[in-house]
């Protein structure tokens, strides 16, 4: 929604302000620079990426219009799982959990946080972990270094949209300058004309200029932004996740192990203490 507000504000700042100066809103519609300007932009979106590049980067996009699902709510539902999880863990011990992290849809601690169940890779990640933890073959610091190098490896592969939006960003003004030069070699093409007809083919090749400059600061860039920080929220869930779990494997009780991965939060979304012990107990009278 932020994203259409702020593409809204560019639009009226930019063509209400020429508009108001004067300026004729027609002469900016020049649907030809457009055509060069994206379909160049697009020719070299398919030139500059792979196949895995493009795919990753067309189903990244339409998130940009939507909300962070990263709210309050949704963090207090993981560290009640987390709660739950470590607690059986505490009181039954490590094998009875093996049937909820083989299949965690149909098991009954899993399946009471359905908010979390529906992010598939803070599941895994949680469960493959609590999968080693039940081995009981690895220490917590090879299993630290272990999901520090997935975390990483998600970043990086999450990374690869918002880098190759703001690779084609940074482009367009450039492709704007093409639009522009073969709109000159238009205009000087037809020095014969009479001078007001000249004058609008040179204004026509400035607009190729303007938009390029345009689309590339006030409408692509600023997506490849919005991603990255898409991006650093995905990733807060599994540093959560990761610290709870490590707690638990160096002997803190659930309860404080939990407490451990609240202090990783962004500040913004951290509950607080109190918020989260009653949402746990809350959870746990379900």
């Amino acid at each position: 929604m932020l994203v259409i507000i702020g593409y809204v504000v560019v639009l009226v700042a930019v063509f209400g302000g020429f508009a108001w100066q004067g300026g004729h809103l027609a002469a900016l519609f020049q649907p030809k620079e457009l055509f060069m300007i994206g379909g160049a932009a697009l020719g070299a979106f398919f030139v500059g990426n792979n196949g895995k590049a493009v795919k990753a980067t067309l189903k990244a996009l339409p998130t940009v219009f939507h909300g962070s699902r990263y709210t309050r709510e949704l963090y207090m539902e993981l560290m009640a799982l987390l709660f739950d999880v470590l607690s059986k863990v505490r009181k039954e011990g490590l094998m009875s959990i093996e049937g909820d992290i083989e299949a965690p849809h149909e098991s009954p601690v899993f399946s009471k946080y359905p908010a979390v169940l529906a992010d598939h890779h803070v599941v895994e990640f949680m469960t493959d972990y609590l999968r080693l933890m039940v081995s009981g073959n690895m220490d917590a610091f090879q299993i630290e270094n272990l999901m520090d190098n997935e975390i990483e490896t998600h970043h990086h592969e999450g990374s690869v949209p918002a880098h190759v939006i703001a690779k084609i960003g940074d482009g367009l003004p450039a492709f704007g300058i093409v639009a522009a030069v073969m709109g000159v070699v238009h205009t000087m093409e037809s020095v014969g004309i009479p001078p007001s007809e000249l004058g609008m083919l040179i204004a026509h090749a400035l607009v190729g200029t303007f938009l390029g400059i345009l689309l590339a600061y006030g409408f692509v860039g600023p997506l490849a932004t919005v991603l990255e920080q898409k991006l650093e929220e995905s990733s807060k869930m599994l540093q959560c996740v990761k610290v709870t779990l490590l707690a638990s494997l160096n002997g803190y009780a659930p309860a404080l192990a939990v407490e451990f991965g609240r202090k990783v939060l962004y500040s913004t979304e951290r509950p607080s203490f109190a918020e989260l012990e009653d949402h746990i107990k809350k959870a746990k009278s379900k």
